[in-house]
């Protein structure tokens, strides 16, 4: 997904990250079944992504259509879609396919946050579904199994949780969707995407910090404190030794990055000078 499209996706994402903390799997099945409705009808995908219909008007069939048999909240996040310009048909259920999986990535993160971490969710549905298709790939009858045309979407359901019957909760939702809606792909390689989106949520939780030397105890201390108090969340530091720098430090949590080290600040004087 490139041009227009990402950039509606990533403002989607952006409108979608304050729901997140209160996320379900209701809502994430009722963004999966919206979903499968818009790839079930070629009409319907075109009316949603015309260029020459009013984003207001786009938005009012998705209202018009699921309002009273979805919850207000995926009604919402479907409508908002399609208001958005997409530079193909494909694109919008692309996006409903990211935003879906993104709310139930959030609700295995928000569970074992409650708990002490929100990476640890993270990592235990990642390895769920990396246990998947473990599974899958070892087996040259299963791989046939899952992608058996003529086989329903219950059966191969039923299938993939008897290949992974301790997954959590999450991690059955994404598979179960990745074998019954693979939308063109092979199962496996949809839960390898969705594996990458839970592995890119976890940088949130992940401080990589950057020195010119090992800090000692209780400089690491202090700084651990005051990144959880700034992120309001458990965050692991990952300390890397970089004499490069020249001094001070560098910190990254997930897209954003603090740059008080000395060789940030002499780029910045020589672009001014420049």
């Amino acid at each position: 997904m490139a041009g227009v499209s990402s950039g509606s996706l990533t403002a989607a994402l952006a409108d979608l990250e304050v729901k997140l903390p209160f996320a379900s799997l209701q809502l994430a099945k009722e963004l999966f079944g919206i979903l499968g409705t818009v790839d079930s009808s070629a009409g319907l995908r075109r009316a949603l992504t015309d260029p020459s219909r009013s984003g207001e008007d786009k938005s009012a069939l998705v209202k018009q259509l699921f309002g009273g048999n979805v919850s207000a909240e995926a009604v919402d996040i479907a409508s908002g879609l399609a208001g958005s310009r997409w530079a193909s048909a494909r694109d919008i259920g692309d996006a409903l396919e990211t935003l879906a999986a993104s709310v139930v990535i959030a609700v295995a993160e928000n569970k074992s946050a409650a708990a002490a971490s929100g990476i640890s969710g993270l990592e235990g549905l990642e390895n769920d579904l990396f246990s998947f298709n473990q599974a899958v790939d070892s087996n040259h009858e299963v791989q046939r199994a899952v992608s058996e045309p003529q086989a329903s979407a219950a059966a191969k359901v039923a299938l993939a949780e008897k290949l992974v019957p301790s997954a959590s909760e999450e991690a059955k939702v994404l598979i179960g969707q990745a074998v019954s809606q693979p939308r063109g792909l092979k199962a496996t390689k949809l839960v390898r995407r969705f594996a990458e989106l839970a592995a890119k949520r976890q940088q949130r939780w992940i401080a990589t910090v950057s020195v010119t030397r090992p800090l000692a105890e209780t400089q690491t201390s202090r700084l651990q404190e005051g990144l959880n108090a700034l992120y309001g969340r458990e965050l692991k530091i990952n300390m890397n030794v970089d004499p490069a720098l020249i001094g001070g430090i560098r910190i990254q949590v997930g897209d954003e990055v603090v740059d008080a080290s000395v060789l940030a600040r002499l780029g910045q004087l020589h672009r001014q000078l420049a």
